[in-house]
């Protein structure tokens, strides 16, 4: 998109600037090249054989693929040059079926290697601008891609060599999604957005033989998505919000045989079936715990595998069904992956990323806890209790705002937390994991009623013992970003000290405008148009009151952010320096949304440790 605004690398400030404490050292163990040293393990698949797992490694430089046995061993390097990229926005390397060739993407293209010869990967889709989004037929020549033309995303047929593309889908109505072909390539299952209905995702078919595309699945305002065929292709997998919550239904392709198969109370967030589909192997959310869980897809009967305080990623079956593989986080241990044999339910570690010196560390399990907001809503967060507390505290509201803070590694945190900061992370109206109407409680409410949670949460963390009310905080990213510009302008009480506002938003109207056409969707999931809907954009920008701020504001932003725009950062503080508004501004060149690149990631914690240091502490 044409740079109308630009903003170039740059750090402002209007005011004096936080400055570094020389009475304040790094807690025993602890300092910032740690932390940003800390690799990580993620986005795992185990190859069709069982034998082998590929990966990819985040290092601060690069976002690699590697492969690794399911013996155990020293990891193979597939990738060299994969750009960072931001685990949340990642996709999974795919084996092809007979295991011999892994397709991931670089650089915006689909990326063929063969994993039994020649290596070195190979673009294949360079008869587009972009592609992504692989998905093998079961021949393992076959090859579906995501490409995006009259702007929706389509979904093309090419093969492993790169051939000229069959169009699977070609409508502008709306966007087609997670290729799903069936066990003999005669049906690819896909999930399909509307443009007309953005709260829906129908799950559709494609006869391949004629091409004619039918729904199986659909529903006004209903969510469905991620379609998995049976092994004997039988029936479709998919989980649904039409009874509130993230739940696992099962159709026939004919669109008949229609039902829940769950009813747990809580949100199914991946599965997959067994080899010969007596069982399904899922991850439940618990309250911002993700537990790894068998089903029986018969009964729904749940029974559990591992519990407890972190989070169970992408679960894979081996081909015989003895053991599964999966990923897994806490807020003391950072992702790593590992193999549960179901017979004696023996767990192996496969990846060591943890570096000893961090490891020896004391980390903090948070604490499951509530608060009620202004009209009585309550929100769930996660409290962390410094062993050596400081009299501080800080907010700290997740990006989304469709998203959840739950137990996962977050090191940031703990070296806050390390440091005496009481450090909470609340799940504001408008989080997933709580059921639909909650999910949807922020629709239309941007900034005012999510804000005032947070206000709620800075009230809950002022009346905790020990914590000193003129001592708080509130940063975050994204959302939460544009929470923490929220909650300093529509503040009449002036709850928080300071403000950290990591590539964060403070007027929806512009960065509509100047986003890609994605991010402009997803604001009008929750918005609606704003050519339609002026005064709900109106309400939702801190931007009309800033002359309000009173505390000061260090602002953070990436010059490659294609999600919120860097000219959002730069709008904020041009208002912020019209009103005469004590702030910092950094921008980051080559930096997305998100900080990956770790040299940035050391300026950036470094700043911010500075202000919160500087405002926070006597």
């Amino acid at each position: 998109m044409e740079k109308i605004i630009p903003v170039t690398e740059k750090y402002e400030r209007n005011g004096w600037p936080a400055l570094p404490r020389p009475d304040i050292k790094p807690p025993t163990g602890w300092n910032l090249d740690l932390i940003t040293a800390q690799e990580r393990i993620r986005s795992h698949q185990l190859s069709p054989d069982g034998e082998r797992i590929t990966f990819i490694k985040d290092d601060g430089q690069l976002s690699d693929v590697f492969t690794l046995p399911a013996s155990g061993g020293w990891p193979g390097r597939v990738s060299t040059n994969r750009g960072l990229v931001a685990y949340w926005d990642d996709e999974i390397p795919q084996w092809s079926p007979d295991g011999e060739y892994l397709a991931f993407c670089i650089d915006g293209h689909v990326h063929i290697s063969n994993q039994r010869g020649n290596g070195l990967p190979e673009k294949i889709t360079d008869f587009t601008s972009a592609a992504g989004s692989p998905r093998w037929m079961p021949d393992s020549n076959g090859l579906i891609v995501s490409v995006t033309r009259h702007e929706a995303d389509q979904l093309l047929l090419t093969d492993k060599a790169g051939a000229w593309p069959r169009q699977l889908t070609n409508s502008a109505d709306g966007d087609h999604w997670d290729a799903q072909p069936n066990p003999d390539g005669k049906f690819v299952a896909f999930t399909f957005r509307p443009f007309d209905d953005l709260n829906r995702l129908d799950i559709c078919l494609i006869d391949l033989a004629d091409g004619a595309i039918r729904t199986v699945y659909g529903s006004p305002k209903t969510r469905a998505r991620e379609p998995r065929w049976s092994p004997d292709g039988q029936w479709i997998a998919f989980i649904c919000q039409q009874a509130g919550r993230d739940d696992l239904w099962l159709i026939r392709p004919n669109g008949e045989g229609l039902h829940q198969l769950t009813r747990l109370g809580h949100d199914i967030f991946q599965y997959k079936w067994s080899p010969d589909g007596a069982q399904i192997l899922a991850t439940v959310n618990r309250a911002g715990a993700f537990d790894l869980a068998l089903l029986d897809p018969a009964t729904g009967s749940l029974t559990d595998l591992r519990r407890g305080n972190g989070c169970h990623f992408n679960p894979n079956w081996s081909p015989d069904g003895q053991f599964v593989s999966f990923e897994y986080e806490s807020p003391v241990q950072p992702p790593e992956i590992y193999l549960l044999e179901l017979a004696n339910k023996t767990v192996t570690q496969l990846t060591f990323s943890f570096i000893p010196a961090l490891a020896a560390n004391p980390m903090v399990m948070p604490e499951l806890v509530s608060y009620p907001s202004f009209d009585g809503l309550e929100i769930p967060a996660l409290l962390y209790h410094p062993l050596k507390p400081n009299g501080a505290a800080i907010l700290y509201p997740h990006g989304g705002p469709s998203g959840q803070s739950c137990y996962e590694w977050d090191l940031l945190a703990q070296y806050l937390v390390a440091k005496g900061y009481t450090f909470i992370a609340p799940n504001y109206r408008g989080s997933t994991g709580y059921g639909v109407e909650f999910e949807h409680a922020n629709y239309g409410d941007w900034g005012l009623g999510d804000t005032k949670d947070c206000l709620a949460g800075a009230k809950y963390l002022g009346s905790l013992p020990g914590i000193d009310p003129a001592r708080l905080a509130i940063m975050g990213g994204s959302y939460g970003g544009y929470l923490t510009n929220c909650c300093l302008a529509r503040d009449p009480q002036y709850l928080f000290a300071c403000g950290i506002a990591k590539y964060g938003d403070a007027n929806t109207f512009s960065s509509w405008a100047l986003c890609r056409r994605e991010l402009r969707l997803y604001t009008e999931i929750f918005l609606g148009h704003p050519a339609r809907n002026r005064a709900a954009y109106h309400e939702s920008c801190p931007i009309y009151d800033v002359e309000n701020v009173q505390k000061p504001l260090l602002l953070l932003h990436g010059l490659d952010d294609d999600v919120v725009p860097p000219e959002a950062s730069e709008e904020w503080a041009a208002a912020l320096r019209a009103h005469g508004k004590t702030f910092e501004y950094k921008t980051y060149a080559g930096e997305p949304h998100g900080f990956l690149r770790r040299e940035t990631m050391l300026d950036v914690y470094g700043r911010m440790e500075r202000f919160l240091d500087w405002y926070l502490l006597p």
